[in-house]
């Protein structure tokens, strides 16, 4: 039988406030996730439950604590990723040290118009973040939520105010399956602006509407469709070429090589949202296959654990994530059992 052990934590009735959740939910979650029984006497919080258990909600707590103090507002995201932090698999395969969450908040990259600090939430967007500090191109992948397109936003923006680059260069395939806009109304702005609102949406609210305006009409920031980077050359730009999943071969060729001195990329996209025909491969995939290796490229992967929508799309991502892996497991089975069975008619 293991042994029962019992922790106490002080804390303040502001920390309680903030890391409790409405109705005690985010001390409840705590509690079933590791299997221990937390009490709250006059400030204090007891934690009883096997020694393994109460340690890591003890840890888990003091963390969300940390977190609340440096002024976050703890939400169920945070405590779900805390929780799976503690896991015993992932703190082995990742060697983590224990205030994790705390060091990952240190990592401020701007802030808002409004002033709200952006940063990473999860390792996976930690090390997105360092890749494109230190690379000179970066493909994000991974599932809705995870903060690939955004991140690279506040990147870009952040360089651009530093005087790093000398402009920002946002692009997209805009597609309806090969970018066949003509039945949109008004020009061709108007027609594209659709596909490529949510690069705006992430300007106005980093860097201010008014400031927007007056830096895209001098053309310092172009957002514009994939097609219009055919025959440049992308000098001293920080370019982000979004939904990456939608693009051909070629497309991504051409995007490629149209890279030149002083400028850094993001290319971001989720290989299983691909708007392509069945029959046309995604330049996605194929970079990812010719690219690894080179020196100078990161591909940074994004999972599930690092959605930071609400936390229903993390559970849905995942949801999907397993039933793809166990719909290529059955095709792969199907297609070893046809094999089996044209060797055996050929004998």
């Amino acid at each position: 039988m293991s042994e029962i052990t019992e922790l106490s934590l002080a804390l303040t009735a502001e920390d309680e406030r903030n890391i409790f959740g409405g109705n005690d939910s985010y001390i409840r979650k705590i509690e079933k996730s590791l299997h221990v029984e937390i009490i709250d006497r006059n400030g204090e919080l007891h934690i009883i439950g096997d020694k393994d258990g109460a340690i890591k909600a003890s840890g888990i707590i003091r963390e969300l604590v940390q977190l609340s103090r440096r002024g976050n507002n703890i939400e169920e995201q945070s405590v779900d990723y805390a929780i799976s932090l503690k896991e015993d698999k992932v703190r082995e395969k990742e060697n983590l040290n224990e205030n994790v969450l705390v060091d990952i908040d240190r990592d401020v990259i701007c802030h808002t118009i409004s002033g709200k600090p952006i940063k990473p939430k999860t390792l996976g967007q930690k090390r997105y973040i360092d890749a494109i500090r230190n690379k000179m191109i970066v493909f994000g992948l991974g599932p809705a939520g995870t903060g690939k397109t955004y991140l690279a936003m506040a990147m870009a923006i952040t360089a651009f105010q530093r005087e790093e680059v000398s402009r920002i260069i946002l692009t997209r395939p805009a597609i309806e399956a090969g970018e066949k806009l003509g039945f949109l109304p008004g020009d061709l702005q108007s027609k594209v602006d659709p596909y490529l609102r949510p690069l705006y949406d992430a300007l106005y609210q980093i860097m201010g509407t008014e400031n927007f305006i007056k830096n895209m009409e001098k053309g310092l920031i172009e957002v514009a469709p994939l097609a219009y980077m055919r025959g440049r050359t992308l000098d001293n730009a920080f370019i982000i070429l979004d939904e990456a999943q939608n693009t051909t071969p070629a497309q991504m060729k051409m995007f490629l090589t149209r890279i030149g001195f002083g400028s850094k990329v993001i290319i971001t996209g989720d290989a299983t949202q691909k708007d392509l025909a069945p029959d046309v491969k995604s330049g996605l995939d194929v970079a990812s296959n010719v690219l690894k290796g080179i020196d100078d490229i990161a591909f940074c992967t994004l999972t599930s654990s690092d959605v930071v929508r609400h936390p229903l799309v993390q559970k849905i991502v995942k949801a999907y994530e397993d039933y793809e892996k166990k719909d290529l497991n059955r095709q792969k089975k199907k297609s070893i059992q046809k094999l089996e069975r044209r060797t055996r008619d050929g004998k």
